[in-house]
Formats: structure tokens, sequence, C-alpha cells
């Protein structure tokens, strides 16, 4: 029988990470048809309503069912109001590793939502469900991407040449499927260690700062 994540939800000072439910699907398709959302991910383009109702009513449960990884909504505390996704993805149960894909909605960005999300996933899968190792695969030049990695403590492994296919737009509206490299940064359990900046409680949880 494959190995499934439990069906739960991860609080942060600012935020809940939680199932998909039908209340997400207009906040997610207009996150996802963003320029920079569609330049940088494969997600369908145009992202419509119907897509991120699928999405919210099953397709983002059956990653879970199936054992691929888990896929949350990552919501403000306060106001419930959608800021981004986080997929736990590619899980090797065996290993105990998988890889960390992650959105954030336009309006939300530059507040420390991407790497919030980030590190409450990776303590998570480290204190709770015993994982060994994080992947994150960043197209080289989402330098903002590369940031969040950077932030939560990841280290730069290298280079998967011209390993991903990025979007670029057209004189003429459209898209343009270009190649491009994907930089491999990972996270392992002792990278959670206190650093310039960060404190850690007593059940091992880290807490930076995310101004």
């Amino acid at each position: 029988m494959t190995p499934t994540f439990p069906d739960i939800s991860i609080s942060t000072e600012r935020l809940v990470l939680r199932p998909f439910d039908e209340a997400d699907a207009p906040a997610l398709a207009e996150m996802m048809n963003d320029e920079l959302v569609a330049a940088w991910t494969a997600v369908p383009q145009p992202y419509t309503t119907a897509d991120a109702r699928a999405w919210a009513n099953g397709k983002a449960a059956s990653v879970r069912s199936a054992g691929r990884g888990i896929a949350l909504a990552v919501t403000e505390f306060l106001t419930q109001r959608l800021v981004g996704t986080i997929h736990v993805d590619r899980t090797d149960w065996r290993v105990r590793s998988a890889e960390v894909r992650y959105v954030t909605a336009p309006w939300a960005r530059g507040e420390g939502y991407a790497s919030e999300s980030v590190l409450a996933v990776a303590q998570w899968l480290f204190h709770d469900q015993r994982f060994e190792r994080i992947e994150l695969r960043i197209a080289a030049d989402n330098t903002a991407s590369q940031q969040v990695a950077q932030k939560v403590g990841c280290i730069s492994e290298g280079v998967l040449r011209n390993a991903w296919i990025a979007r670029s737009r057209t004189e003429d509206g459209g898209w343009a499927d270009i190649r491009t490299d994907l930089i491999v940064w990972s996270l392992l359990p002792e990278d959670l260690e206190v650093l310039p900046g960060r404190t850690v409680d007593a059940n091992g949880f880290a807490h930076p700062e995310w101004n």
C-alpha cells in the first residue's frame, strides 16, 4: 500500500496552510493567470475558473491520496484571503525526500509569505514526517524564487542544464516556450538550526524574521 501524508492544516504566525475548497476557485484562477506565474510554471494558459474549480474540488486532494505528496492553499490567518499555494511533490517514501513548489499571488508578494509557508512545510516534513531532504528546483532567471530558497536556509547544489521550459510573452500577446536551466536547492533537517535572524523554540521549530 502506498504511503500518504495525513489530511492536515498547518498554522504559522500569519498564515494557515490548509486543503483547498471550492471557494478558493476564483482567487486561484486570478493568481494562476498572473504573468509571472505563467512565465515560471507549467500551469495551462489561460487558467480558467473551471480549471481552478477542478483543482480545488478534487485534483489537489488526489495528490495526497495517490501518495505523490500534498497540495495546500496558503491563506492569511486574519483575513482568510488566498495568498498562494504550496505543493509537496515527487515524494520518495523510501529515501524520505520530496520536492516543494510554491506560488504567491501578485498582491501578496514582498511580504515574506512564500518563505514563511516553505519553512512551515519544511518543519512539518522534518519534525512530524521524519523526512531527510527537501528539494527546490527553480528556473535560473527566477530571482525572486531563488531569494526564497536562500531565506529559508537552502543550499544551492548545482545546475540542471536545459531542464525546464519557461514562457515569454510574444508580440501578439501569446506565449512562447523558452528552454532554461534549473537551479537545484536542498534543505536538510540540520539546515534549520539557528541562523542569523532566526530563533528556535522548545520544540525545535525555527522562527525567522520575515521583514
